[in-house]
C-alpha cells in the first residue's frame, strides 16, 4: 500500500483509490452496499444537510438516511427525494457539517454525544463536532481545516482555547514536513484518522501510517465543498463497514486511513473535473462529478 510509517514522498493516485472503491456485483442491494446516516445541517446553514447528502449518494453507497432539523428535511428531500429520514439501520454515521459548535444547543450535544458514545459504529466528524470527537468509542475520521483542527486538538491536552493568538498556526503555516509531524500526533493522540483539509491534504493513522493527497483544484476554496467531502467519505466508510460486517468482522481503525485517503482524492479528482479547463465552481457542482470521478479511478 503506498503512504507507510516512515518520511516518504508517495502520493495517493488513482491506482491507489480503485484498490478502496467498491463495485456492486449481482449479488448485492442496498444494504450490502452500506447505509450511511448523517446528522448534518441546521437552521442556520440548511445548505450542508443538502451537500452532505448529495455527496453521500454520489460516493457510491446502498441507501442515505439523513436526521435534523424539520425545517431542513424539505430541503434535502427536494434535492435527493431516495433519501431515508430519521434515525435507523446504518452502517457508519457523519456528523456535524453545517453545525455551529459555540452556537450548538445542549438538544444537539447530547445527540452527537449519543452517536459518539453509544453506538459503536464507524463516524466522519467534521466542522461543528469536531469538539467532541475525543468522547468517540468507535473508529473515525476527522475532517478539519487548519483552521478547525485546534477543537480536535484543545481536549487532547493541545493548548488551551482562551488565548487571542493560536499557537498552532505557525507549525500548520510552516514547512510540509512540520504540517505532516502535527497530523500524525493529532492522530495518535485522538486513536482515530485525521485528515487534514488543504491543497496538500494530509491523511494519518494513530498507527503511524499516513499519506498526502493532491489531486484537487485551487477552485474548491468555495464555501460548502468540505460538506460534500464529509458525505462521500460517509459513504465509502459506510460501504467498508457493510463489507466487514457480511464478513463477520469490524473495521479497524487503521482500515479507515486508505477510506479517507480515497474520499479525498475523490473529492479533489471530481473538483477538477467540475472546473474543467479552469473556471469557478460551486460545492454542488463538485458533488454532481462525484460519479465522474470514480469512473476515473475504475479507468487507471
Amino acid at each position: 500500500m503506498p503512504g507507510g510509517h516512515a518520511w516518504h514522498s508517495d502520493e495517493w493516485t488513482a491506482q491507489d483509490a480503485v484498490r478502496v472503491l467498491r463495485v456492486p456485483t449481482a449479488d448485492d442491494h442496498k444494504y450490502s452496499r452500506g447505509v450511511v446516516a448523517l446528522r448534518t445541517g441546521s437552521l442556520a446553514y440548511p445548505g450542508a444537510a443538502v451537500l452532505s447528502t448529495e455527496g453521500a449518494w454520489r460516493a457510491g453507497v446502498g441507501m442515505v438516511r439523513w436526521d435534523g432539523p424539520e425545517d431542513v428535511a424539505g430541503l434535502v428531500l427536494q434535492r435527493r427525494p431516495e433519501t431515508v429520514l430519521g434515525a435507523g439501520r446504518a452502517d457508519a454515521w457523519v456528523i456535524g457539517s453545517g453545525v455551529d459548535a459555540r452556537g450548538r444547543g445542549e438538544d444537539e450535544t447530547r445527540l452527537l454525544r449519543g452517536i459518539l458514545r453509544d453506538r459503536p459504529l464507524p463516524v466522519v466528524v467534521d466542522a461543528g463536532a469536531l469538539d467532541l470527537a475525543a468522547e468517540a468509542t468507535g473508529p473515525l475520521i476527522v475532517t478539519p481545516h487548519g483552521g478547525e483542527l485546534r477543537e480536535v486538538r484543545i481536549p487532547l491536552g493541545f493548548g488551551i482555547d482562551d488565548v487571542e493568538e493560536d499557537p498552532l498556526a505557525p507549525r500548520l503555516s510552516g514547512p510540509f514536513r512540520e504540517r505532516v509531524l502535527v497530523v500524525r500526533e493529532t492522530a495518535v493522540a485522538l486513536g482515530g484518522v485525521v485528515l487534514l483539509k488543504g491543497a496538500a491534504t494530509i491523511v494519518a493513522t494513530p498507527g503511524g501510517w499516513w499519506t498526502v493527497v493532491r489531486s484537487g483544484t485551487p477552485w474548491l476554496a468555495s464555501a460548502g465543498t468540505g460538506d460534500v467531502l464529509a458525505g462521500a467519505a460517509g459513504a465509502l466508510l459506510a460501504g467498508a463497514a457493510a463489507a466487514a460486517r457480511v464478513a463477520g468482522r469490524e473495521l479497524d481503525v487503521e482500515e479507515l486511513g486508505p477510506i479517507a485517503a480515497t474520499a479525498a482524492w475523490l473529492h479533489g479528482t471530481a473538483g477538477r473535473i467540475a472546473s474543467g479547463r479552469g473556471h469557478p465552481i460551486a460545492a454542488i457542482d463538485v458533488a454532481e462529478a462525484l460519479p465522474a470521478a470514480f469512473a476515473a479511478a475504475l479507468a487507471a
